[in-house]
């Protein structure tokens, strides 16, 4: 037996020291490159925008080129077609039927299921990320949950003192060329204030940072200064295709559910007030005005040294009707209801990507903590999206699951939306060839085995409604009531 010398004994230690803070320091290197958030929330857009098609008239440079940067997502959906429900789930990781939250109210701090959860911003402060934003992250109080938080900077505001379009209703349902300025616009202050922050984070990397901005249009009133009316002339809007039958093969409870105790204007209304074609300009215009401050803090992130460092990722909380299905605003588990624009850009991964795998909004969580390299969450209820980030044609089993109300599921696959409501009518639509949801395919015998495979991912386990007086809670109730009579 070799015994070794002093010198090699000392070689050796040197040695394994030396490899010793190398690898400490590839790893301390890693973890400093973990790269910037920025989350951007656009209110109630559903797929009026260029890349995806849903309105030929859609102005959207910005949010199209976004995509060019990354994946776009053409086939995500919401958990929930209103506000609070779906940013509480996107935000916590857990769907609406696991945590009782379906409709505006809740605050999701009040729910028992979610109160010694982390949000989303709460996670990645505690991992050592400066988080902060502005406007509408969460449904209300952002302040709590951002280590700094920059206001709404008048949220839905300004409004005239008489409203414009919409005599009666809920003071917020109205459109319209207002106000002058794009700098009266809390939209454009939220989008300037991101700007300015984007340009303050200082340029070294060990402490990255979590900004959100949450723009409010085109949730209404659908309100914007004129030149962004001017883009879309009235007497040349194309209206959304509507068939006038479309509704009478569903259920009354299926009706009721998607029509009564709602804030929006009955469509019969607005046809024959003669303001469709206005309210689907206002529509568009805000839209239009919303894709132009966003456009503001894309150059600003360009101008800054986190360009090629920073994820972003776009999303919209809901869909809205304008018109189709004889509905307006949200609160259906339609495709118009629920589809939204999801775009993810990350470095070192492809540029210009389509996926059409169905995908969800409480995917985003997960899929931050894998693009940060943060431990991954097992009681997550989405999926991380970063396999399709890889190859957007790879096998993907899951589907996107969408609620409004305990009982009331939507299930999205690939090629078919699969809709059971709470007194057990169904609904089924081959997109292939119906994207408008007009041929219910449930009573077709020959599409068994295609209901039968979505039926199975429809949750048994529902947690029951939380008590709240919100619009939605009425409409839950209205329908209800008719199972019982």
């Amino acid at each position: 037996m070799r015994i070794p010398t002093s010198a090699s004994l000392v070689s050796s230690v040197c040695l394994v020291v030396m490899l010793t803070l190398f690898t400490r320091t590839l790893f301390a290197i890693d973890e400093e490159r973990r790269p910037n958030v920025l989350l951007i929330s656009i209110d109630d857009l559903n797929d009026w925008t260029g890349c995806l098609g849903g309105h030929p008239q859609a102005k959207t440079p910005n949010i199209d080129r976004l995509a060019d940067r990354g994946t776009l997502f053409t086939n995500a959906h919401c958990q929930s077609p209103v506000c609070n429900p779906s940013r509480s789930s996107l935000l916590t990781g857990r769907y609406p039927h696991s945590s009782g939250v379906y409709f505006l109210s809740p605050d999701l701090k009040q729910a028992p299921a979610l109160q010694n959860l982390d949000t989303l911003p709460e996670h990645f402060a505690k991992n050592g990320y400066r988080t902060f934003a502005a406007g509408k992250i969460f449904h209300t109080r952002d302040k709590r949950f951002f280590q700094k938080y920059g206001g709404s900077f008048g949220g839905f505001g300004p409004r005239p003192k008489k409203k414009i379009s919409e005599p009666h209703g809920h003071p917020l349902w109205d459109w319209g060329a207002f106000p002058e300025r794009d700098d009266q616009m809390p939209d454009y202050k939220i989008a300037n204030w991101a700007v300015e922050k984007l340009k303050a984070q200082p340029s070294d990397i060990e402490n990255p940072f979590f900004l959100g901005v949450g723009f409010y249009r085109p949730h209404v009133p659908m309100f914007a200064p004129k030149k962004w009316f001017d883009l879309f002339p009235r007497k040349k809007i194309k209206l959304p295709l509507v068939k006038n039958d479309d509704r009478d093969d569903l259920s009354a409870y299926a009706i009721s559910l998607t029509n009564d105790k709602h804030v929006s204007p009955e469509h019969e209304w607005v046809v024959s007030a003669g303001e469709w074609d206005h309210a689907v300009q206002a529509y568009l215009a805000s839209v239009a005005f919303a894709d132009y401050c966003l456009g503001l803090v894309l150059d600003a992130l360009d101008a800054s040294p986190h360009k090629d460092n920073t994820v972003v990722v776009l999303f919209a909380d809901h869909g809205f009707h304008l018109g189709e299905k004889q509905r307006w605003a949200k609160r259906t588990i339609w495709e118009n209801g629920t589809r939204v624009p999801l775009i993810v850009v990350a470095p070192e991964f492809k540029k210009g990507q389509r996926c059409n795998k169905p995908a969800e909004l409480l995917d985003i969580f997960p899929t931050l903590l894998e693009l940060t390299s943060l431990p991954a969450d097992e009681k997550q209820e989405g999926q991380s999206l970063v396999p399709l980030m890889k190859d957007p044609k790879s096998e993907w089993p899951h589907i996107a699951l969408s609620s409004f109300g305990k009982g009331n599921y939507a299930v999205r696959s690939e090629h078919f939306r699969y809709i059971v409501y709470l007194d057990g009518s169904e609904e089924l639509y081959d997109h292939r060839s119906d994207p408008h949801e007009w041929n219910n395919l449930a009573a077709d015998k020959s599409m068994a085995d295609i209901i039968k495979a979505h039926r199975k991912h429809v949750p048994t386990e529902q947690a029951d409604v939380l008590p709240g007086n919100s619009t939605g809670h009425k409409a839950y109730k209205a329908a209800s009531s008719l199972l019982t009579k």
